[in-house]
């Protein structure tokens, strides 16, 4: 499986070069491919030639907000997909869920360990590979997740949905009715953000609900407990 990981070349938006290639130096002792860009406008333009397996991504860009960067990508049906971790010098916990809010993966705050940031990169990639199964799992006409093509219809409209929405989507759905706690659903992303750990599978059911509309209201909140997916009768 490293090796399949390896293969998926890793993009660092960064304008602090030092830091971009503390990252790319660390990532290459691991096997990984990377490019680097100091500006969202390079990025965005070598984004139409080349995808990447994921993007690590600072906040504060001399052109571009970081946050844009995200939300952009995350609005294009071509790039929606790609994996995003934040890494930025802004630690508040506003920011932390307003990144996560606007489909961020993962985020690390500066200063950084890269071990830890390498670890971080393969656990994303992990559940990308993880979804490579050949299979379809239905909730009737409601709802299906293709988990070979990583697709997801709603009510016959396909839904877009982050790497991380996905997971969480058909982790409740391969066990309907089970109550999964906010650490297990953590465990099972290998998430490995410490500070705002409960809040961050909060964000990211608020956004699936939202994206899945009313087949979205089957994903269940139990009080002290954790979430559920359980099919409502029509």
């Amino acid at each position: 499986m490293e090796q399949k990981l390896n293969q998926r070349k890793i993009f660092i938006l960064e304008d602090e070069e030092d830091i971009a290639h503390l990252v790319t130096l660390n990532l290459h002792k691991e096997g990984f491919k990377t490019k680097e860009f100091t500006k969202a406008e390079s990025f965005f333009k070598h984004l139409k030639e080349e995808i990447p397996g994921l993007l690590i991504l600072d906040l504060m860009l001399p052109d571009l907000d970081g946050l844009e960067v995200c939300k952009k990508l995350r609005q294009d049906k071509k790039y929606s997909q790609i994996p995003i971790i934040m890494l930025t010098a802004k630690s508040e916990e506003f920011d932390k869920v307003l990144g996560l809010e606007l489909g961020a993966d993962d985020y690390m705050t500066k200063p950084f360990s890269p071990r830890e940031l390498v670890a971080r990169v393969k656990s994303i990639l992990r559940r990308e590979t993880r979804a490579d199964k050949s299979y379809l799992i239905k909730v009737g006409e409601i709802l299906s997740i293709d988990l070979q093509k990583y697709e997801v219809i709603a009510y016959n409209v396909k839904v877009e949905l982050t790497s991380t929405e996905f997971k969480i989507l058909t982790l409740l759905l391969e066990r309907r009715g089970w109550v999964y706690s906010r650490n297990q659903i953590l465990d099972y992303l290998d998430t490995y953000d410490k500070g705002v750990l409960d809040r961050t599978v909060d964000v990211h059911i608020k956004n699936l609900r939202e994206k899945l509309g009313d087949a979205g209201k089957m994903i269940k909140n139990i009080r002290g407990v954790g979430y559920k997916f359980e099919e409502t009768d029509n």
